[in-house]
């Protein structure tokens, strides 16, 4: 029988990471087993923008080869993250009259429903962008929410979808590709990055219940919130952990190869006052926070997410970052733990290769849980990623 592989590629403005990942079963479930791994600096990215595409191209080449090396295998195809400012996310509502004469919900009236919630978002959110994700949140038959995710059977006359749409700047996501591509890789899918890393670092309960998962990053902080076990909101801040290491940098007067070793407590027995510190530091997690928290306070979901603020990605590992969201947002807090389904040939340390894994993992298995993210929707869609694109042509 043929091995089944999948491999992922992040490009983060810090680290390009690649990860190959092989099907395999586990308690009678079909969960990606970690073969390969590589990893590049980052260079001609900003806020997750490609500034030089030669460069970005030439990371992700020295990072798939280490991958490719310590699987013993030759990728041809992989799934993509997107991240960046570029990367948002709008909520839009369609209402269609059920189309049978029996006033029975088909199949055909949800996809006439959602068809008619993306015609109603603004010409100003949408213009220069591109939808990669199509989220079904909610349906509403005569005016009556649908226990569950699928009104097809159930009668009625009116038939309304809430849908979450995640979008990416258009030339943002062209980019990407083409820089993928020319490291002689073809696209199979992109994915929200956010996404990607909530399928190994929150449970099914925490997603049901209420939570929120915020992936610091280098330059950029990116937040999902879950409700129902449906992501119901997405966002990205252009703030990062380089911030906290540029302002002890100033504050200290320290170089910044320094100052990135202090925030991440790698030099002991230095001199530093450890109360200026934490008071740079306090400052600017307050920052990101408050964008958060104004971001939950917008959707209505401020101190209302039982499971709370869950902490990943480079920067989550900041000292009393979990102590900090916890006050100020009023919510429970923790740092991440990965998530790993399946077993691991390569060592991962951090939960920076979340998104990574989570992408072998829509590749291999396509479960109800990856199904929710919209990406079985993206796939009826065009396939492949290029047939995708094709459609999107005038």
């Amino acid at each position: 029988m043929a091995r089944k592989i999948c491999a992922g590629i992040d490009i983060g403005t810090y680290q390009v990471k690649v990860l190959i990942a092989e099907e395999t079963e586990q308690n009678g479930r079909t969960v990606p087993k970690v073969i390969g791994t590589g990893f590049a600096e980052s260079r001609g990215l900003r806020h997750g923008y490609i500034i030089n595409q030669p460069d970005v191209t030439s990371a992700i080449k020295h990072a798939l080869g280490q991958a490719e090396k310590s699987a013993g295998i030759r990728i041809k195809n992989a799934y993509l993250s997107i991240g960046g400012i570029g990367l948002s996310s709008i909520t839009s509502t369609g209402t269609v009259a059920v189309s049978r004469a029996d006033s029975e919900i088909s199949e055909l009236d949800m996809d006439k429903a959602i068809e008619t919630s993306r015609s109603a978002i603004p010409q100003s959110a949408s213009i220069n962008r591109r939808i990669i994700h199509t989220i079904p949140a909610q349906y509403r038959v005569d005016g009556k929410s649908v226990l569950g995710a699928r009104p097809v059977g159930m009668k009625g006359n009116k038939l309304e979808a809430k849908v979450l749409f995640i979008t990416s700047l258009e030339n943002h996501l062209n980019d990407l590709i083409q820089a993928v591509e020319e490291a002689g890789i073809e696209v199979t899918q992109v994915i929200a990055a956010p996404l990607a890393a909530s399928l190994v670092t929150l449970t099914k309960s925490q997603k049901i219940a209420g939570s929120v998962l915020a992936n610091v990053g280098a330059e950029t902080v990116s937040i999902v919130v879950f409700e129902n076990n449906i992501p119901i909101s997405l966002e990205t801040f252009p703030i990062g952990s380089n911030d906290i290491t540029n302002d002890i940098a100033l504050g200290l007067k320290i170089p910044l190869e320094e100052a990135e070793r202090v925030k991440i407590g790698a030099i002991t027995g230095a001199t530093y006052p450890k109360k200026k510190l934490d008071d740079i530091i306090e400052a600017r997690l307050s920052d990101i926070l408050d964008l958060i928290e104004a971001h939950l306070k917008k959707i209505g979901r401020n101190g209302l997410l039982p499971a709370g603020i869950i902490l990943t990605g480079g920067g989550s590992g900041v000292s009393f970052f979990e102590e900090l969201a916890k006050s100020s947002l009023n919510l429970p807090s923790r740092i991440a733990s990965m998530n790993w389904s399946g077993s691991m040939r390569e060592p991962i340390k951090d939960a920076s290769w979340s998104v990574v894994y989570g992408l072998c993992r829509i590749g291999l298995s396509q479960d109800d849980e990856v199904n929710t993210l919209g990406v079985d929707i993206a796939k009826k869609a065009g396939g492949t990623l290029k047939r995708f694109l094709r459609q999107l042509l005038p």
